[in-house]
């Protein structure tokens, strides 16, 4: 009789977990192998979008996937303090974010460590590339002021591309996401230029993924404005890239809804809690 209760409470507890698993997997987890480029987006400050991100990308570690981590939120010129970090310190998280991401660099870039630990993290624990993929603050605000020439030399804009005309549509729908993102504070003059800075800011990353991509694939973290396909770093990789890249948007359920063009897949999730970022912009006169 005791034997009998014991399978009846086995049985309601192995039910009650089935009730309350979580959510099915995303039906696109299975391009996250071989040679692939993953650009999975984010709000930046959305703590339930990194979990799910980084839910996604450990089943696929796993599962035996090795991809480099590319992260927008290490600076390109980071890149040898972050090989520094880990000869030092092999398995050390926050030694890699202490060395790569210093206290000094970091007042107003927003980036929330206690978000990306667990992806330098996940790279120090199955020992793949870490990529800092991102063009500086201070190398874009130079690009504002004097052009991509007042940061890279001929030789290296050409092979970013950024030698090449900008269509039309492109760099409209960058300076629109940039009034938008300024809450309609900035004056249209200055549009173009920081419109220039964040095509350079793309064209960026997506080299640095050229030269990371290979048989293991690669990995992007990054805001949702650079992974959009029709504007972002895709667009910079060109077509004989296209059929290895995967671009996922993170998007709150308060975002409109994108056409279908942008993503290759959308995960939604409640918006933060956040104080009204426009506050600030309204405090302010617009200058001409």
């Amino acid at each position: 009789m005791n034997a009998g209760r014991r399978i009846i409470a086995l049985l309601l507890v192995t039910a009650c977990c089935a009730c309350t698993s979580t959510a099915p997997r995303p039906d696109w987890e299975h391009r996250l192998h071989g040679n692939a480029v993953v650009m999975l987006g984010e709000v930046h400050d959305n703590a339930e979008q990194h979990r799910l991100r980084l839910d996604v990308l450990r089943r696929a570690f796993a599962a035996g996937w090795r991809p480099a981590i590319a992260m927008e939120q290490f600076d390109r010129e980071h890149q040898a303090d972050i090989d520094r970090a880990r000869r030092e310190r092999p398995t050390d998280a926050q030694h890699l974010i202490d060395i790569a991401a210093p206290p000094s660099s970091r007042p107003g870039s927003g980036w929330n460590w206690d978000f990306y630990r667990p992806f330098v993290a996940l790279a120090l624990e199955y020992d793949v590339p870490l990529v800092a993929a991102n063009l500086s603050n201070q190398d874009t605000t130079r690009i504002v002021k004097g052009g991509d020439s007042a940061v890279f030399d001929d030789a290296t804009i050409a092979m970013l591309g950024l030698d090449q005309p900008i269509a039309a549509e492109w760099q409209a729908a960058h300076e629109r996401a940039i009034d938008a993102g300024h809450c309609h504070a900035l004056p249209p003059a200055v549009w173009p230029r920081m419109a220039r800075a964040q095509l350079a800011r793309d064209a960026v990353m997506a080299e640095t993924l050229r030269r990371q991509a290979g048989g293991n694939g690669v990995v992007l973290l990054a805001g949702n404005g650079h992974v959009r396909r029709d504007i972002g770093v895709p667009r910079w990789l060109g077509a004989a890239w296209q059929g290895q890249v995967f671009a996922v948007g993170y998007l709150e359920t308060s975002d409109d809804a994108p056409p279908a063009t942008i993503f290759d897949a959308v995960v939604r999730t409640a918006p933060a809690p956040r104080p009204d970022p426009c506050v600030e912009f309204r405090r302010r006169e617009p200058r001409d």
